[in-house]
């Protein structure tokens, strides 16, 4: 990749006329527009990166009623409602220490989120890990299957795969439970709500340096999608948040993009104007007006979706 441009990725899925790598005035938490003052908001992976200096502040500048905090780091959850209550003294915070990937650790975040807020509006999907990257050639077939099924006895192969377990259970089986305990808590399975799930641009191509998070990234954001053919109410969107320099990030010498940017575009997508694009995934380089001018055009030709590509159907040969 060393050969590559610095913007290469920039350009590489551009959708829209124009980008960004930083916040700009259409998403700007600061708005009134945007105003989250009704919102109940509930964050994964609160403590650490995008999420910490993000997602979070971006939320506490649109001045959130409500931010529930998840992750495992208590304290540094404690560090990140600081900072929340020194944006928006009014936004009401909850920590709520719990690994994402234990059915009963998640099911007493919604039991004290719901006691505290009443409900939760809006679910932000951003937990996740990532391995070291490496070739398919490289990996242990056996090793590399046990991302989806653990069942080992070495130490050596133990210690490994506990690693690729773990990523797959936060990537994925930690997004199905934080997705089916958010439905649940609705005060009704008609309530409008939002999902958001940060994904990555590299669910979107073949890439054999990251075949198992991406694999991982890619099942989760599908179920997301599936959420929202089963529950009309629910707006559900995927994000690729671009290159953010934090310590899962291993592509080096490209441009780089804020966590701020990030954050802006998770406040516009819980608005009205960004339903639109339910099941679909955009990046938060692409400028939200131009997603907005072809509104028409990714609705009458399903752009922005996980599909398989050809023309298919038995009309075509008789």
């Amino acid at each position: 990749m060393d050969s590559l441009p610095s913007d290469y990725f920039y350009k590489l899925f551009q959708f829209t006329p124009r980008q960004h790598h930083d916040v700009y005035p259409a998403i700007d938490p600061l708005n009134p527009e945007l105003s989250l003052a009704d919102k109940v908001i509930l964050v994964t992976g609160a403590s650490r990166g995008i999420g910490a200096t993000g997602i979070v502040p971006s939320l506490a500048m649109a001045g959130a009623a409500g931010i529930v905090l998840v992750a495992t780091n208590v304290e540094k959850l404690g560090a990140v409602e600081l900072v929340v209550r020194g944006i928006s003294p009014s936004t009401r915070v909850l920590i709520a220490a719990a690994d994402i990937s234990n059915e009963d650790s998640v099911a007493r975040v919604f039991k004290n989120a719901t006691e505290v807020f009443g409900r939760v509006d809006v679910l932000v999907h951003n937990a996740g890990v990532m391995n070291k990257m490496g070739n398919i050639h490289e990996e242990d077939a056996k090793i590399w299957w046990k991302q989806y099924v653990c069942h080992c006895s070495s130490t050596t192969m133990l210690t490994h795969t506990l690693l690729i377990r773990w990523i797959q259970e936060i990537n994925t089986l930690g997004t199905f439970l934080v997705s089916r305990y958010f439905i649940n808590s609705l005060p009704s399975l008609d309530s409008p709500a939002v999902i958001i799930y940060v994904s990555t641009g590299a669910a979107w191509v073949s890439n054999a340096l990251s075949a198992g998070y991406s694999g991982s990234k890619l099942a989760a954001q599908k179920l997301i999608s599936d959420i929202s053919a089963g529950y009309p109410n629910i707006v559900t969107i995927s994000i690729s948040p671009g290159l953010v320099e934090t310590d899962m990030l291993q592509i080096k010498n490209f441009d780089i993009d804020t966590p701020e940017l990030v954050g802006g575009t998770v406040v516009w997508l819980t608005g009205e104007r960004a339903r639109f694009l339910n099941g679909r995934a955009i990046s938060t380089n692409w400028n939200v007006e131009d997603l907005v001018a072809r509104k028409e055009e990714i609705q009458r030709e399903d752009l922005l979706t996980i599909k398989m590509a050809g023309k298919f159907g038995h009309e075509q040969f008789t």
